[in-house]
């Protein structure tokens, strides 16, 4: 039997800790329901975390780390290809450069991932965007379409936006 634990560091600052006496005693109380909940085997338990907070040492202490480092650009490929198998290879192409372009910018506070990534391809099929539209020159970066599906913080999009502007002038 496996639990898995999704994104542990988005929960309370106890919970961590408090997860700890669950699994030792292999039993939680679930309110909603009212009942005792005990496993008759040891779980493997899965637990992720995006890193957005620390979690507690004492935690840590009992757990086994494995990080998983983000896909490059043929992992990323073989991802996409998986959701949207029928996607047009110019436009695949296109939209994955420019992804990696906004996700390699430097101060971002949060790089498009993903899950980032898929929404903005399902957002540009919908909306029938050609490749041609996100080709820009050389080195050059543009504020695609629809860049709100990739930049979802506000500070990010207003550096994108400047980074695009002071380039756009060093022509």
């Amino acid at each position: 039997m496996a639990l898995l634990i999704d994104e542990i560091d988005k929960a309370d600052i106890e919970f961590p800790n408090d997860l700890l006496r669950e699994i030792d005693r292999m039993e939680f109380y679930c309110y909603e329901t009212r009942e005792l909940v005990r496993a008759k085997h040891r779980p493997l338990v899965f637990i992720t975390s995006n890193n957005e907070k620390e979690l507690p040492d004492a935690f840590l202490r009992r757990c086994f780390f494995h990080y998983i480092k983000f896909p490059d650009a043929v992992t990323m490929k073989q991802i996409v290809d998986v959701h949207f198998p029928g996607l047009k290879a110019e436009l695949l192409s296109a939209a994955m450069k420019t992804f990696f372009d906004v996700r390699n910018l430097p101060g971002l506070k949060k790089k498009p991932s993903t899950s980032e990534l898929l929404d903005w391809l399902k957002l540009l099929m919908a909306q029938d965007i050609p490749a041609s539209v996100l080709h820009t020159e050389g080195d050059k970066v543009a504020v695609p379409p629809l860049v709100g599906a990739l930049l979802k913080n506000e500070q990010d999009v207003t550096l994108f936006e400047k980074l695009v502007f002071m380039q756009s002038r060093n022509r």
